[in-house]
């Protein structure tokens, strides 16, 4: 959907009274913005894609623009509504990208509201971190990465799983996914850990059906950019990667720390 925007501002750009300019002020770094600001924001997204859903508005490490997160990228908006880019803000001065900074605060601040209830936890009895995976329990390397859950365990890592079936949510003839079926089946298991693990190995758990969360947090998957698993988010909201091994985990979490 992002795409159709960008291709929308390839073919004619950004109207100049798409958003006014704020009143001559450069906003701060960081900072949320004014709710008439994000208004016009929003209102200039809008004119692009109706559809695009934009959840984050702030002022931009740039001078002059707002940093802006929708559909699961991150654009950058000029605060006079001519002119909207889209990549990685690399602060050369201290050799970071700022973009990372970003969508680690807003990693962290969604993840935070969803109920542990709502997910799948593997935990050794005093963990030292906690991680959240966004997995599917058919791909390889998902289930390579549970094959390593002792080991994750016994060095402090606790294991957090959201469900994000890589099929979808629904066929192109509008019916379930397999896999997205089959999530909903281990979730609604009486021992969702034992059958998640079955899954994990190739046995698909008896069909069942409940309330679960599988569908919503799929859409947050895609709210935070995620377009594979297993997708590791770390404790900051910063994304660990996908397949690693206990040994590398533990570094990068350690060096976050």
């Amino acid at each position: 959907m992002l795409k159709k925007l960008l291709l929308a501002l390839c073919i004619g750009g950004l109207s100049s009274s798409a958003v006014a300019a704020e009143s001559g002020a450069t906003p701060v770094a960081g900072a949320t913005v004014t709710p008439a600001a994000a208004q016009m924001v929003r209102q200039a997204v809008k004119n692009l894609s109706a559809n695009v859903q934009v959840d984050s508005i702030e002022a931009a490490p740039i001078p002059g623009f707002y940093q802006v997160i929708a559909a699961g990228q991150m654009i950058y908006v000029s605060t006079d509504g001519k002119y909207l880019m889209h990549g990685d803000v690399i602060d050369l001065s201290r050799r970071q990208n700022v973009s990372d900074s970003a969508w680690s605060r807003f990693r962290k601040d969604e993840l935070a509201k969803v109920p542990a209830s709502q997910r799948i936890v593997f935990a050794p009895p005093h963990p030292k971190y906690t991680i959240s995976v966004f997995t599917d329990v058919n791909c390889g390397f998902c289930r390579a990465l549970h094959e390593h859950m002792a080991a994750f365990n016994k060095e402090g890592i606790a294991v957090e799983y959201l469900a994000w079936p890589r099929e979808g949510l629904t066929t192109t003839a509008g019916r379930p996914t397999p896999t997205y079926t089959e999530m909903v089946s281990v979730w609604c298991a009486s021992d969702r850990k034992a059958a998640f693990t079955a899954a994990k190995e190739g046995h698909a758990p008896p069909p069942a059906t409940c309330a679960n969360p599988v569908k919503d947090q799929f859409n947050l998957g895609l709210k935070l950019g995620v377009t594979g698993t297993p997708m590791i988010i770390g404790p900051d909201g910063s994304e660990l990667g996908g397949y690693v091994t206990p040994e590398q985990l533990l570094q990068a979490l350690q060096k976050g720390s």
